[in-house]
């Protein structure tokens, strides 16, 4: 099973998109794990397969991909700010060649 964190600026707004990815993971009987923190605790995501940052802290990804052992990327803006869950669900698989 795949784990997927978010993270955001504090973990309220993509509290949101995780339900939405899990609905679209449902749908598409793909079997994964989602979940959303604040940027603040890198500690969630060390057994992540995939880290997906919010676009209001884009900025962050860097310092990120050097504390968290597996691929860390951007929401892209369009899924974050429509609550597309079936795109960042994509997103996060391609990230993780799980496509």
């Amino acid at each position: 099973m795949k784990k997927i964190v978010l993270f955001c600026g504090a973990g309220m707004s993509s509290s949101l998109l995780v339900l939405k990815m899990r609905d679209a993971a449902k749908a598409v009987g793909y079997d994964c794990y989602i979940e959303a923190f604040a940027a603040t605790n890198p500690q969630y995501a060390q057994d992540a397969d995939a880290v997906l940052v919010g676009p209001q802290i884009a900025f962050r990804v860097k310092e990120l991909q050097e504390k968290i052992p597996c691929p860390v990327q951007a929401i892209n803006d369009v899924a974050y700010g429509t609550m597309n869950g079936g795109m960042v669900l994509a997103q996060a698989r391609k990230l993780m060649k799980d496509e």
